[in-house]
Formats: C-alpha cells, structure tokens, sequence
C-alpha cells in the first residue's frame, strides 16, 4: 500500500490542523480488513505489481504509462493478468506498457468537453469528489495542478488508483477512501472543486452543494457535472423508483433549476459549458467491464427512454465560482 506522508505535509504547510489530525484515522479506519471482504485480495495484486521503468509518460492528451518496448511480452501478458484481478474497471482509459485497459466511460471525452472551458489548473490544489479510480485526478495533474486530491468511497476504486499510482511512481496525486462527509466542514482550502456524477446521487444535492462550496477557498471554482433533464426552472425529476436500473438516484434537475440551486447556495459566474445525451459508445459493457452497462438500461424500443420508461441520461457541466 502506498501512504499517505506527503499529502500530511501538503496539509500541514497550508496551515490545515484539522483535517491531518483528523485524516490517519479516518484511513484506517477505511482501509481495515473488515471494511470489505475482499480488500485483502485487491491489497495482494497491488503489492505484487512489480515496478517498472517507464521510458516516456503522458497524463495530457490520455493516461499512458511506459511504452510497449518497455518490458518484455511475456513480463506484459503478466501484468495484465494482474490489472484483470482489479474487475471492474469503470473509469478511463489508461495504456499501460502497452497494455490498454478499455474502461466502462470514455472518461477521456468528458475531459475533453470540460478542459477548455474552466479555470487553468496549472498551480491548483484540487479537489475531485467521487473521482472513482482517479482517471481524471491523472488528466488534472496533466493539466499542471501542483496537488490533486481524489476522495471515493468505493474501494476497489481506490485499490485500482494504488496499482496505477505504483505504476506511474510519485505523483502528488492521492486518492483516499472516503466521502464528502469525511472532509471538515468549511475547509476553504480547495483552488478547484470537481463533483462529476455524483450529484443525483445525494439525497439532499442543496447540501452537497453546500458541502463543495465549503471546500473552495474564496474565488475558487466549482466543476460540476450531473444528469439532467428538460425543463424550466422549476422542473426537477424524482424517480418514483429506479432510474436506468439504478437504485440510488434521487433529483434530476433542469439546467435552469441547477442554476438556481447554485445561485440559492452563494454561488457566482454560473456558466453551462455542455449539455447532452449520455450514448452507447461513451459507457458500454468492455473485456475490462463485463457487467451490464447503458445499452442494457434503455428501452429497447425507444433509446430516449430509460428501461423504467423515464427521460434516457442526459449530462450537463456547468461552473461557478464562490
């Protein structure tokens, strides 16, 4: 496993008491055997990954590790042995020593509608809530961030971060298992906040704006994306049930209801930078996902339509400073 020394520092040189004297134990807390059955098995394949020598990286235009000349096919063939023992692989994708690890999203296009448009991260401290396995903490430190912090509780996620951040080597990139609830209340501390696909998922989402909005230091900037659907601003969808055969989505505003959210909860320069539909080409089911995936989850007859017979996914990012 990989500590967590360097962030404590980070921490400590920005004048943050709190949050270090807080966070070794909400990690072990997080990362003891008995938290997930098996953790131990995920913790044995990332400390059996060997360490190799990558000649050449590239966390700008994708997330590549070393090159195919790197190792031998053999030493490749093994290794992606390993990273298989890691399914399912939901974010990305990476290519690493010439293995390509085909996720469930297309993170990488997500990426590439949002990386125009919002502040220049060169010199950040992020924050990315629900990063997953931390496909985009990777593209934001690309991107110049001097730290990024990736929380999840998920802990495969994690896991599969410590086998990609073993691979890569020291980054001041961390992933830690836990939620906006563990991170201290008004920690003001963040120059980018990322919230992506997480929203709908919160049963109070005026909360959860509330909580990011705490961790942005003034004049910082909130990076939010989340499923949406048509309407004016008083239109919000609450699924009576599932939504596309998700148990734990609740309020799926309109952009102009997401806006007056922000705007109730302080926020400033609102701007919607992309609405769209969700398609079978950006999450699909993959060798390295072999789960059901989007194309299960819509009617069959109408692929507007969820299997439920609600509005199919439809994703806006919008941002907003404090």
């Amino acid at each position: 496993m990989l500590g967590y020394d360097d962030l404590y520092a980070s921490l400590r040189e920005a004048g943050d008491r709190v949050w270090v004297e807080s966070l070794p134990g909400q990690l072990a807390k997080a990362f003891a055997d008995s938290s997930h059955g098996d953790l131990q098995r995920w913790r044995r394949v990332v400390e059996d990954l060997p360490r190799y020598s990558a000649s050449s990286v590239d966390l700008v235009d994708t997330v590549r590790i070393g090159a195919d000349l790197d190792i031998a096919d053999v030493a490749r063939q093994n290794l992606r042995e390993q990273l298989m023992k890691l399914h399912p692989w939901r974010k990305g994708p990476y290519r690493i020593f010439g293995i390509d690890i085909d996720t469930e999203w297309r993170s990488d296009w997500k990426w590439e509608r949002l990386k125009n448009g919002i502040a220049p991260l060169a010199n950040r401290s992020v924050l990315d809530v629900g990063c997953g396995n931390g496909y985009h903490c990777w593209r934001m430190l690309g991107a110049g961030a001097r730290l990024v912090v990736g929380i999840d509780p998920t802990l495969l996620s994690v896991m599969q971060f410590q086998a990609i951040r073993k691979l890569y080597g020291s980054a001041p990139v961390y992933v830690l298992p836990l939620g906006i609830e563990d991170v201290p209340g008004n920690l003001g501390w963040f120059d980018t906040v990322f919230s992506m696909g997480v929203l709908y998922h919160r049963r109070s989402p005026i909360d959860h704006l509330l909580e990011l909005k705490g961790c942005l230091r003034p004049g910082g900037e909130l990076v939010l994306e989340t499923l949406v659907v048509e309407g004016d601003d008083r239109h919000v969808l609450l699924p009576a049930g599932r939504y596309a055969q998700m148990r734990n989505v609740w309020f799926l505003p309109s952009c102009q209801a997401l806006e007056l959210w922000l705007q109730r909860c302080g926020y400033k320069d609102i701007q919607l930078l992309h609405v769209g539909k969700t398609t079978v080409e950006e999450q699909r089911s993959t060798e390295w996902m072999r789960f059901h995936s989007l194309a299960d989850f819509l009617d069959p007859g109408s692929p507007d339509l969820t299997c439920e017979g609600l509005p199919a996914p439809m994703r806006a990012i919008i941002k907003a400073s404090v």
